[in-house]
């Protein structure tokens, strides 16, 4: 039986995988994998050893709302001024209630990264 965390990675893995022309690749850190879209990466799974994860998304529409969240961690500079956010849920963390939001999230990374034409398909269809 899996346990929430790796459900919530085999989801999220899932609902970005369905988006138009993505892919999975290894990341260059151990157990991290690049979401991308036409070679380039809009969200960052990782560390899911001790019932972890960790999701980086780029969010340029909602990034300063999601900072007072209890589960998004600050970033480097770099990762602040890019707007790409940082959501980490440890052990005792109901991820499974947040599906959702991150699921929404992946979207409007998905959206800011993939070329215009693919991000329009997107947004035009409300898929």
């Amino acid at each position: 039986m899996p346990t929430p965390h790796e459900q919530a990675q085999a989801d999220l893995t899932a609902y970005g995988l369905a988006l138009p022309e993505t892919d999975l690749v290894p990341g260059g850190w151990a157990d991290t994998r690049y979401l991308r879209v036409r070679g380039k990466g809009f969200a960052v799974l990782g560390d899911t050893s001790h019932d972890a994860l960790t999701l980086t998304i780029k969010l340029p529409i909602s990034y300063e709302m999601v900072q007072d969240l209890p589960f998004v961690r600050q970033g480097s500079p770099w990762y602040r001024q890019n707007r790409w956010a940082i959501a980490h849920f440890g052990p005792e963390d109901d991820i499974l209630a947040e599906m959702d939001t991150l699921k929404g999230w992946l979207r409007q990374s998905y959206v800011a990264m993939a070329p215009k034409r693919l991000g329009r398909l997107l947004t035009e269809s409300g898929a």
